[in-house]
């Protein structure tokens, strides 16, 4: 049975970010860390997430160093109200904050890990590009059909009838227009800045290598769900490695919240968000859910 006092930490993805979603959170208190944030990441993040439109808050290496910032000023916000959780997820960008939030790394380390991750895969989008599509309908766990076609890998098991998958750009396109063919209802190309969670990230590994081994990764009686195997972790080094296999792997969301309602009875998403909770009412109806708007009030 789930602990009737525990607490699941959600931390979104740069897909989650929208103009202006630092506005309503400019006077808090630990808006401060949005200027240290900006000095490790050498980029005006305070701006991006006060001022910046929507093609440049959407820019990878931009969206990922806000959804971090922001959804750190939130969490720290609520720790002014709140014990801290036992548990943490974070979906694909997020599993960065969520390694912050749970004490694993330092939030310096975290930011300088993030910029170089969204430089990286802005980088690697560029010399391998691709985008991603949303497949919705289709029959639970059976990818098979998707992932026969030339140049789709999947991306993310987001629910059990959800997916999102990567790609070359004509392989999506011929998935689009063929969706039902491959066994799915309904398919939505995305407008991100590449094939995320796939090998055509391949070219961002060294760069990320290159910050993760300086980065200094504590143990923790925390728990933290791993993207790229749904399962229990603590803290320590092995993060170097679930960290670097991120960038080329599915993010198995679904995995990481059935791991989690063993433990837990309720989850709160930090900001920016909504798109979580979305997906986790899905999987686990029976959780209590909630968004942390502290900010708003």
């Amino acid at each position: 049975m789930p602990l009737a006092d525990a607490t699941l930490a959600l931390f979104p993805g740069q897909g989650a970010l929208e103009p202006l979603s630092g506005v309503a959170w400019r006077n808090d208190p630990d808006w401060s860390i949005v200027a240290d944030i900006s000095d490790i990441a050498r980029t005006d993040v305070s701006r991006l997430l006060l001022a910046a439109d929507h093609d440049e808050i959407v820019r990878t290496d931009n969206a990922q160093i806000a959804t971090f910032a922001l959804s750190l000023v939130t969490f720290r916000s609520f720790l002014r109200e709140a014990e801290a959780p036992q548990h943490y997820v974070g979906h694909s960008l997020g599993e960065f904050s969520a390694l912050v939030a749970a004490g694993v790394i330092s939030l310096e380390d975290g930011a300088r890990l993030v910029a170089a991750r969204g430089r990286a895969m802005a980088s690697a989008a560029e010399q391998e590009p691709g985008s991603m599509a949303a497949l919705m309908g289709g029959k639970d766990g059976d990818f098979s059909k998707v992932l026969d076609l030339d140049g789709v890998w999947l991306g993310n098991v987001n629910g059990p009838d959800q997916i999102v998958v990567s790609g070359r750009t004509p392989a999506l396109e011929e998935l689009e227009r063929n969706v039902l063919q491959y066994g799915w209802k309904k398919c939505r190309i995305l407008r991100v800045g590449g094939a995320f969670h796939s090998p055509l990230m391949s070219p961002a590994i060294g760069a990320l290598r290159d910050v993760l081994e300086k980065t200094t990764f504590h143990e923790t009686t925390k728990t933290i769900y791993a993207n790229v195997d749904g399962a229990p972790h603590h803290g320590g080094a092995v993060w170097r490695n679930l960290a670097e296999r991120q960038l080329t792997e599915p993010v198995q969301f679904v995995r990481c919240i059935e791991s989690a309602e063993v433990s837990v009875a309720r989850a709160v998403e930090f900001q920016p968000a909504g798109v979580l909770k979305g997906l986790v009412k899905r999987i686990a109806p029976s959780m209590e859910l909630s968004i942390f708007e502290g900010g708003t009030k």
